[in-house]
């Protein structure tokens, strides 16, 4: 069974800093791509960030600069450090990861930046 669960999602004043983690089982996560989504109540869930098996990454240009993905295939992890957070980045935060041609989710942990 495949599991994705993400921690560290929180409540910061803007200008601050968060790390989010994400704890992969059931797959070869090291083969697989993987990332992070964003979704606010009322909008469609969007892509805040990805990471290929072989490290090459891709950024939402809303967040470009700001946040930085990166994984730990030897602890079936992947990070997403959100620095500069602003209001709007606030959201419920999903790990994504594709492995063999499907999609798995996490359950999703909240990130609230205050002005």
């Amino acid at each position: 069974q495949v599991q994705l669960v993400e921690s560290g999602g929180g409540l910061v004043q803007a200008g601050g800093s968060l790390r989010l983690s994400c704890a992969a089982s059931g797959i070869i996560f090291s083969l697989s791509t993987a990332g992070w989504y964003r979704q606010v109540p009322g909008k469609q869930r969007e892509l805040v960030a990805t990471i290929t098996s072989d490290g090459g990454t891709n950024y939402a240009d809303s967040v470009e600069g700001r946040f930085t993905i990166s994984r730990e295939n030897a602890l079936k992890q992947v990070y997403l450090q959100m620095n500069s957070l602003k209001p709007e980045d606030t959201a419920v935060y999903y790990c994504w990861s594709r492995w063999l041609s499907y999609n798995y989710w996490g359950q999703g942990t909240q990130v609230t930046v205050s002005s």
